[in-house]
């Protein structure tokens, strides 16, 4: 789960990084109001997305009335970086915060590190540039340093880091200290990243949070429901909201199969599969072991409501999961929804026979399918417009 940047901020201040809260604005008039507190500021847009700047969503204003007029144009605006992807993100409210003298910019993050089972810090002495950008451009300027979750953080990785940046020395003390809280904040809140992108040396002379970003682990959320209250769907896609009213595990992609499986690790190869077939599939769906005709309903309305969806290939392999279960579901779902586009099935595992009977009697154009590759044919061919 993301949040917004005044959101980080907040969480930041809590943990005792030094960060400016800022005002949070949905009109150009609190705009206004905001900037006069601060005179020259900073307006920023709030959106779930980095490279703002570059897209127009971060700008400098140097008087109340201009503050105004850039937030006259900034809201409401789509704004778009290479995130958001072409179709951008609406912009509802914008974040003013004073302006900051800037000595210099450093890039600091904590990450996970799936690789030794741990966290990872990457940090780099050039900030202010997409992190993506840097690593691919000039890895060299790439710093990483692990962190055991066992072990726990110790100064020494904070100096190591530090060392390498090229951080002031009477600065050090108080970035080894900025970094353990990041890594509390980290740990305590079950975060995937927590990123200063930049972080400043300020006027006076002082390590600054410049921005804020934090992202969570959705598996974790039920252990916080104080940051559960900080979502906001007007931020995701509107059918990923949906799925997870449903409980679904979806995630949506610019193909034009959409996919129905059971199982995370199906659902991955469902999606090679079509892709080895020449297909592009249209999201990541996981109905789960113990989907419900009300799950599936909801799948096929998720599903149906992607125009870019020109075929439908449910996979599904029965083992906690009834296959029987599945063919209800999906002719009650056709019955109510109307299913509009090539259906293709494959039901292999617990009551198959009784499953394909269901479908067989349902009267509706379903496509079957023998196995996964017979599968990922037919939803190709029938995406395509020959079947």
């Amino acid at each position: 789960m993301k949040i917004h940047e005044y959101q980080a901020k907040q969480l930041f201040l809590d943990y005792g990084i030094n960060t400016d809260k800022g005002i949070v604005c949905e009109t150009p008039e609190e705009v206004y109001e905001a900037a006069e507190k601060f005179g020259k500021c900073v307006v920023k847009a709030q959106i779930h997305s980095g490279g703002r700047g570059k897209g127009g969503g971060v700008k400098l204003a140097s008087s109340p009335d201009e503050a105004r007029e850039i937030a006259d144009n900034m809201l409401g605006m789509c704004l778009v970086t290479k995130q958001t992807g072409a179709e951008g993100k609406i912009v509802h409210k914008v974040l003013v915060t004073p302006a900051n003298e800037i000595k210099k910019e450093y890039y600091l993050s904590v990450a996970v590190d799936n690789e030794n089972a741990g966290l990872v810090i990457i940090a780099s002495a050039d900030g202010g540039t997409e992190i993506e950008d840097m690593a691919a451009n000039h890895p060299e300027l790439i710093i990483k340093e692990n962190v055991s979750v066992y072990e726990g953080y110790h100064g020494y990785n904070g100096l190591e880091v530090a060392r390498r940046m090229g951080i002031p020395a009477e600065l050090k003390k108080d970035f080894v200290k900025m970094l353990g809280s990041m890594i509390k904040l980290f740990l305590e809140k079950n975060c995937s990243l927590v990123e200063i992108n930049p972080l400043i040396i300020d006027g006076n002379d002082k390590l600054f949070a410049l921005d804020a970003k934090i992202t969570f682990d959705d598996n974790a959320l039920m252990r916080h429901p104080e940051i559960v209250e900080l979502r906001d769907i007007l931020e995701e896609d509107p059918k990923e909201v949906k799925a997870s009213e449903f409980d679904l595990n979806y995630i949506s992609l610019s193909g034009n199969i959409g996919c129905l499986v059971n199982g995370a690790g199906l659902a991955m190869a469902t999606m090679d599969i079509i892709s080895k077939f020449g297909g592009s599939p249209a999201n990541f769906l996981d109905v789960g072991g113990s989907a419900t005709t009300e799950k599936v309903t909801a799948a096929f309305e998720i599903l149906l409501s992607d125009p870019n969806v020109k075929a439908i290939m449910v996979n599904i392999f029965g083992g906690i999961m009834r296959c029987d279960i599945i063919a209800e579901g999906i002719v009650f779902a056709a019955d109510k929804l109307g299913i509009n586009v090539p259906l293709v099935v494959r039901l292999e595992g617990t009551n198959v026979n009784e499953g394909k009977e269901i479908l067989k009697n349902s009267g509706l154009n379903i496509i079957a399918a023998e196995d996964m590759a017979d599968a990922a044919h037919k939803a190709v061919n029938a995406a395509k417009g020959g079947m």
